[in-house]
């Protein structure tokens, strides 16, 4: 559970919500294969769920903002600057506008691409 204060109160959010809306997110941008396992908890995971949506999307916390790592598989030929960008400001946007929570950061790491 992630918690944030604003002017009425203390709101939290799950963190498997933000989880599957920044993947959703991601896996939408243009040239994106997908997302990749990323550490021993997740490797894990993925390796005993079949369908695991989220993998690939580390959230941390500092204060009120949130700082979101995402491992991703990209598609060859496409220029991968552009599509990093495009998921940076994706995220960011859908995070603050549908979630109302303030983004400190969005990393992207390119792990693999696919021909």
């Amino acid at each position: 559970m992630i918690k944030f204060r604003n002017h009425i109160g203390t709101i939290g959010i799950s963190t498997g919500y933000l989880r599957q809306l920044i993947s959703d997110t991601a896996e939408s941008c243009f040239g994106v294969a997908g997302l990749n396992a990323y550490g021993a908890k997740q490797g894990v995971s993925a390796m005993l769920k079949k369908e695991n949506t989220t993998k690939g999307v580390i959230i941390r916390q500092d204060g009120d903002e949130l700082i979101v790592d995402l491992h991703i598989t990209v598609n060859y030929g496409i220029n991968v600057g552009a599509i990093v960008d495009s998921i940076i400001h994706k995220v960011n946007y859908v995070l603050t506008e549908q979630a109302g929570i303030n983004v400190k950061s969005v990393n992207v790491y390119v792990d693999e691409m696919k021909g």
